[in-house]
């Protein structure tokens, strides 16, 4: 099994708090590294069908400092994975780790059985064959380790990846499609480094806030540098953090487009000039390289925390204070052609609220108890106030009905995320939607009360689907609970 000590490499543990002070690799982050692309793997080209393996492996963030890590078919992350609308993938994930795992096809509109979350547990040396109905209309998703208890700890060692569907009307589009050079998944992440090597951060203020880290990765890239071309460019942006919500502007405050949340496009362009982006939310956006600039995609400080303790992160070094670039660009090349971006993206059913039949309250709850006491414990977290049982079903749901979740967070603001499903924002704290608001969602950060408009087209009768926060640290220690439709 891998333990705290063997993911570590030898490393020692950071004691105490996630912010206590550590000596990251000064001299190495200084030097820039070319972004790392993940393999695409497209279903179609394979026949049909997908093989992934989770493993152990070692990799060097920085030059000649390796890490313990995990990753599918790879030593940190995984391959991207490309689906098509209509099609049925058969996927072949095998376990080789030394412990269980599950893959977690976030995003995904699939019967719960197939979804891959806590009840569908890969033993090691084993192999789970899924067959997925891709049925929905093109999207940037991703997966992820989900074994109960374990989430946080398998995520933040390198278990997930990209997963994109693609269908005909995107295609007919003209959106930047050329994986890797116009068109670029990163997956964004903090991590916790000590001499070069990754560490993992434990302690109550982990618990209660979710791992942080001192440096920023992009596809496991510390510092990195993309070159681009001189044109319009689609960023598909994941939010692979444990806990950290990013605040993401360039450094020259160029405006750039959103054209797609979880669920894929919105009807029209938003322009904008900042985007928050929490733990497991995603966003594609078009950014124009035209005029040659470098310039860097920054995010502000890391505030998200219970009130003592961002008192205490604010004091420490690991938060800062003031803007921290995430990725240089570098365009290059002649100019390109010139691409516009769409004034339409696509068509949504629009839900009607008065169909509604049911509302549900869900309370994301911060239980202070075990944190006087010598155990950190599981279970201290919950949605209202009842901790994370395997065996207890929480909500009864009917196929097909319409119903209006509202959720609320306690202490922060909790992204909270439902599988098996995607839904509207209705209101935020009583008032119309705030802008990031559009689309379709599946995760949505709140700690005011959010209306969700939910849907419910996917069965879960042999399996239940899970809706929790998404900080994951907080999700592990009993903050999630499950449902089952039918």
């Amino acid at each position: 099994m891998l333990t705290r000590r063997s993911f570590l490499a030898g490393a020692a543990l950071a004691g105490g708090t996630a912010f206590a002070a550590s000596s990251a690799w000064r001299g190495a982050a200084a030097e820039p590294q070319a972004l790392r692309i993940p393999e695409l793997i497209d279903a179609r080209s394979q026949g049909g069908s997908i093989a992934l393996e989770a493993q152990a492996g070692r990799t060097s963030f920085f030059p000649g400092r390796e890490s313990r890590t995990l990753g599918y078919n790879g030593s940190y992350l995984g391959p991207t994975l490309r689906v098509h609308r209509g099609d049925d993938v058969e996927l072949a994930v095998t376990n080789a780790l030394g412990e269980e795992t599950s893959v977690h096809w976030h995003g995904l509109l699939i019967p719960g059985e197939l979804d891959g979350g806590p009840h569908q547990m890969i033993r090691p040396g084993a192999t789970w064959r899924p067959v997925l109905p891709i049925r929905q209309p093109a999207a940037t998703l991703w997966y992820h380790s989900h074994v109960h208890g374990r989430t946080a700890e398998q995520v933040y060692a390198g278990l997930a990846g990209l997963l994109l569907v693609t269908d005909d009307d995107e295609k007919a589009l003209g959106l930047p499609s050329e994986y890797g050079v116009d068109d670029l998944p990163l997956v964004l992440q903090d991590r916790q480094f000590e001499s070069g090597r990754l560490i993992l951060p434990e302690g109550m203020m982990t618990l209660m806030h979710g791992r942080r880290g001192d440096t920023l990765l992009v596809n496991g890239t510390a510092n990195p540098v993309a070159r681009v071309p001189r044109r319009l460019v689609r960023l598909r942006l994941v939010n692979g953090s444990n806990a950290r919500i990013y605040e993401l502007t360039f450094g020259d405050d160029r405006p750039f487009h959103w054209i797609a949340s979880e669920g894929g496009l919105l009807e029209q362009p938003v322009e904008l000039r900042s985007l928050s982006l929490a733990p497991g939310e995603r966003a594609e956006i078009l950014v124009d390289f035209a005029d040659g600039r470098t310039v860097s995609l920054e995010t502000g400080p890391d505030t998200n925390a219970p009130m003592m303790m961002g008192m205490l992160a604010r004091a420490s070094d690991l938060i800062g204070r003031g803007r921290q670039p995430v990725l240089r660009f570098e365009p290059g090349g002649g100019a390109g052609t010139v691409t516009k971006v769409p004034e339409r993206l696509a068509t949504h059913e629009r839900l009607d609220a008065s169909r509604a039949v049911r509302r549900r309250r869900f309370a994301m709850t911060m239980g202070m108890g075990g944190m006087m006491g010598s155990g950190m414990g599981r279970g201290m977290h919950g949605i209202n106030s009842r901790a994370y049982d395997m065996e207890r079903i929480d909500e009864e749901v009917r196929l097909g009905d319409v119903e209006i979740w509202e959720v609320s967070g306690e202490m922060m603001a909790h992204p909270f995320h439902v599988h098996g499903v995607h839904f509207e924002v209705l209101s935020r704290n009583g008032a119309a939607p705030g802008p990031r608001d559009q689309g379709l969602r599946d995760t949505v950060v709140a700690q005011e009360p959010v209306e969700l408009l939910v849907r419910f087209t996917q069965p879960a009768v042999a399996a239940p689907f899970m809706y929790h926060c998404h900080i994951l640290e907080h999700e592990d220690n009993g903050m999630m609970g499950q449902f089952v439709v039918r």
